[in-house]
């Protein structure tokens, strides 16, 4: 599982660093003769705004690019942008994402602080307009549902 940020700052965006980093995992994996694949996963905060009322919610907290910043004994550290915008555009930002499109499975971080019903209509909203057009499928493998590209 890589978060939202990695203590790793380049000139790449945060998606192209976990990619590489799944691509080296997936590799030290095989070579160390394990007989069968792990599941990678990364996490990213994803509004889908399909309305007003969205938009009046999520519509300021959309970041076009990634940040550097600094945290105690870590030093510089790559923060990923925050996706907010209407479902066709969060098709093709999603798409663009290096890591999300090489990981098995997309883990939606929450705003929990803004309740139940909030939490429950961006999860609502990303797998009616979003999921299904990046041909992801649900996945009831345990307590949690979420969305894979199995």
């Amino acid at each position: 599982m890589s978060p939202t940020l990695v203590s790793e700052t380049t000139a790449e965006p945060l998606g192209e660093v976990q990619a590489e980093q799944i691509s080296r995992y997936r590799a030290a994996w095989k070579e160390a003769g394990h007989d069968w694949t792990p599941r990678v996963s990364v996490s990213r905060s994803v509004f889908p705004i399909v309305d007003g009322a969205d938009m009046q919610l999520f519509g300021m907290q959309a970041s076009g690019a990634d940040q550097v910043g600094m945290l105690p004994d870590v030093d510089a550290s790559t923060f990923g942008r925050t996706y907010a915008t209407e479902p066709d555009k969060l098709i093709e930002q999603l798409k663009a994402d290096a890591a999300v499109m090489s990981a098995d499975t997309l883990l939606i971080t929450m705003p929990t602080g803004m309740g139940v019903d909030v939490n429950v209509r961006i999860l609502d909203n990303f797998a009616t307009h979003v999921a299904p057009a990046l041909g992801w499928q649900p996945n009831r493998e345990g307590p949690v549902t979420g969305y894979s590209i199995d």
